[in-house]
């Protein structure tokens, strides 16, 4: 090249050399200005303009990554969390990480019905419908939820029971813990080896009803003397454990009382002897509440006398004995609680037995009163509802029913009385200078789960347990309060 005087010396043109404004950006070739041509700290943060860097001018980086700054105020990448994690913070001075989210519950869709060992923090949906079940929490870690709930209601009928695992406490106790009521749930927490797991929220449950198992019998039929009939047995109506019912019935269904609810309970008394008359019918045994169908069991039907036109035996809950007089017929007894009384179509002696609870009562011939019902609601196997047995002027005195039946009189012998709370039907008397008997009062049981029992009762009824079961037995009127 050829210069007109002196040619330029061979040096590097440095930024000081060159004016503000002179190189514009027109004036550069594309990709002229490459990293290398940078001198370190040359580009300061005033020489560039705002919103100049954008996305796509910046490095590539890791698919999920997030650009935060160390403790030496340096941009750093915060890994990639996993699905479900959230951003947590681990205060001034360190780097931001993806952490498990905390406080939620991962309930599962399976419904349970059977003992399991559950998991930390997961929920779960119990039915008890077929049966309790039992869970055991896992080993406990500090800060580990579990939470239950009734899915169908059910936990009055068969519990839940909550177990530790091993020796660890809950709500420091080393007891199981229990569920008894409608819709319950609860969450636990473990708080560490002191107390354990313990229950920050719960929820009780509704005031919904539960069920109660019944056993209702009325008072037995009362007799005359001078070869009377026998007496019936009280009405009697079962629905504990597939237990009859009287005159052959099936077993009822239980009733589901609702708490704070007072149920009342009527014993009735039994019927009185009719001297030459025939014998009173007894009295009716009755559970009566809100929100449940009245339970009446009727009293047994008193037994029939040498007057002619009372020579019938009474219908009732099991219906009273035929006279010793030509063409007397047995009372008929209440569909599901008791049979008829036994009759006397050939006026001969002894007169006719009183129907029981399992039993028709005999005829004339042996006169002996019908057999009552095994019940084993009270905890134990109990026979009641025996019907009375008919009066005789001859041969031997006819027995009563097995279940409180109380046997004839023969010849100048009384009736014999029915047992006391069995429902027993009288006996009657043997011959005219004979009397006659008073049935047998009846009796009351209910039974229901001791997690649900009140023990709010009146009326002075003996209560005891069977199992995990409470049983309240009336004697006498009362109630009891849910």
């Amino acid at each position: 090249m050829s210069y007109i005087g002196q040619p330029p010396a061979n040096k590097l043109v440095t930024s000081s050399d060159m004016e503000d404004g002179i190189i514009v950006t027109d004036k550069l070739a594309t990709n002229a200005v490459v990293t290398s041509k940078i001198t370190d700290g040359t580009i300061a943060t005033a020489d560039v303009a705002d919103n100049a860097i954008n996305l796509a001018k910046m490095s590539s980086g890791t698919d999920g990554n997030i650009i935060s700054y160390d403790t030496s105020g340096n941009p750093v990448a915060v890994a990639t969390g996993n699905s479900g994690q959230v951003l947590t913070s681990a205060g001034a001075g360190a780097v931001p990480s993806f952490q498990n989210a905390g406080g939620g519950t991962d309930w599962q869709s399976a419904v349970k019905t059977s003992n399991f060992t559950a998991v930390a923090d997961q929920g779960y949906f119990i039915n008890t419908t077929s049966g309790g079940v039992t869970v055991t929490l896992p080993a406990g870690s500090v800060g580990s939820v579990v939470e239950v709930v009734d899915a169908l209601g059910t936990f009055s009928s068969n519990n839940l029971i909550i177990a530790s695992n091993g020796s660890e406490k809950i709500q420091n106790s080393t007891n199981n813990l229990s569920l008894t009521k409608i819709n319950a749930g609860i969450r636990l927490v473990y708080s560490g080896s002191t107390s354990g797991w313990v229950i920050p929220t719960s929820n009780t449950g509704s005031t919904g009803p539960y069920a109660a198992n019944f056993l209702v019998i009325a008072g037995g039929g009362g007799t005359s003397k001078d070869n009377g009939g026998g007496g019936g047995a009280g009405g009697y109506r079962a629905s504990f454990n597939s237990e009859a019912s009287g005159g052959g019935g099936s077993s009822e269904s239980s009733i589901a009382v609702t708490i704070g609810q007072t149920y009342t309970v009527t014993v009735g008394g039994g019927g009185a002897t009719g001297g030459s008359a025939y014998g009173a019918n007894g009295v009716n045994s009755v559970v009566s509440g809100t929100g449940i169908t009245t339970i009446t069991s009727i009293g047994g039907g008193g037994g029939g006398s040498r007057t002619s036109s009372q020579k019938d035996g009474r219908a009732g809950g099991s219906g009273g004995g035929g006279a010793y007089n030509t063409g007397s017929t047995g009372g008929s007894g209440t569909s599901n609680q008791g049979y008829r009384g036994g009759g006397n179509g050939s006026n001969n002696a002894p007169a006719a037995g009183g129907g029981g609870a399992a039993q028709v009562g005999a005829d004339n011939g042996t006169g002996t009163g019908g057999n009552g019902v095994a019940s084993t609601i009270s905890g134990s196997s109990v026979t009641r509802g025996g019907g009375g047995g008919g009066g005789t002027n001859t041969g031997s005195a006819p027995a009563g029913g097995s279940g409180g039946g109380g046997s004839g009189g023969q010849a100048n012998g009384n009736g014999n009385a029915g047992t006391n709370n069995t429902g027993g039907g009288a006996g009657a008397g043997g011959n005219n200078s004979s009397t006659g008997s008073a049935g047998g009062s009846g009796v009351v049981i209910l039974r229901v789960a001791t997690a649900n029992y009140s023990g709010s009762t009146t009326g002075s009824p003996s209560v005891s347990t069977s199992g995990t079961d409470t049983i309240i037995l009336f004697n006498g009127s009362g109630s009891y309060i849910a």
